[in-house]
């Protein structure tokens, strides 16, 4: 019952997921699809007591061969548009004849799948003692060739984006040099303000803006800020100008254990 209960319920996110996979306009969308297809799959073989399968699905498949997507799609750029033109001459007759190919292939799957007598696993595993020995003598002896044509599939796949994605530099890389010579010319030699810190520069008489835009008044230099009001060298803008102001006030006044202290020493005076 919960073998059955689990096969519908991915079979459907399964489908909807490779629906979503084809009808997606972003590749990056359609390559996490697809990633949730071989999720699906993976469980269906544990629930089928395949657990070398699921495995094999998840670190393979969904690990390897989708990072591989993903790598891909980085260094081709997932913001670049379609191009409608055609570059290669009889391209969507092809195309139309590999559809017509994969569609005849999927009425055979399924029609084998429905009309063929079920096999079990154990006779499946029978010749190689254990479902992992079978998969390893049918994987190397009847398939071996299909598998080795799969894996220079993808190495081929792999070194034609690198070589579609590669540009030719039109200018010379500039050097740690160069780059610190140009920042010294410019107009902020300094860095900018740490990660966090909502500032518009990093010195240490200017306060720190909040999310929000208002002023953080925990961030100004008491000292400084005095030392600003004493010598009229507020900045122009008045958020910051008050901010410091009030933070020169607040250092004058008398924190409550200065008042304390004065209170007890007029007290043994007397």
């Amino acid at each position: 019952m919960g073998e059955t209960i689990t096969f519908w319920v991915l079979a459907v996110v399964s489908v909807g997921a490779a629906l979503g996979m084809v009808f997606n306009r972003k590749a990056v969308y359609s390559a996490l699809m697809l990633g949730t297809v071989m999720l699906s799959l993976a469980v269906l073989y544990a629930v089928q007591d395949a657990p070398f399968l699921a495995a094999v699905q998840i670190i393979v498949y969904t690990g390897a061969i989708m990072m591989l997507f993903l790598f891909v799609l980085m260094l081709v750029g997932v913001d670049s548009s379609d191009s409608f033109v055609e570059t290669l001459k009889g391209q969507r007759f092809w195309a139309v004849i590999a559809a017509l190919g994969f569609g005849t292939l999927i009425v055979v799957a399924v029609g084998n799948a429905v009309f063929a007598p079920a096999a079990g696993l154990q006779q499946a595993t029978a010749g190689g003692s254990g479902y992992i020995r079978s998969i390893a003598l049918a994987l190397f002896t009847k398939y071996v060739f299909a598998f080795e044509i799969t894996s220079a599939l993808l190495i081929t796949a792999a070194l034609a984006a690198m070589v579609l994605a590669h540009r030719e530099r039109l200018v010379e890389k500039p050097t740690q040099k160069d780059l610190s010579r140009a920042r010294f010319q410019g107009d902020r030699p300094s860095p900018l303000p740490g990660p966090g810190t909502y500032a518009r520069n990093n010195a240490i008489d200017m306060p720190a803006l909040l999310p929000d835009g208002s002023v953080a008044e925990a961030s100004v230099n008491r000292y400084i800020a005095r030392y600003d009001v004493e010598h009229d060298r507020l900045p122009a803008d008045p958020r910051l100008a008050e901010a410091i102001k009030h933070t020169a006030e607040q250092d004058e006044a008398p924190t409550e254990a200065e008042q304390d202290a004065t209170e007890h020493g007029s007290e043994v005076t007397k």
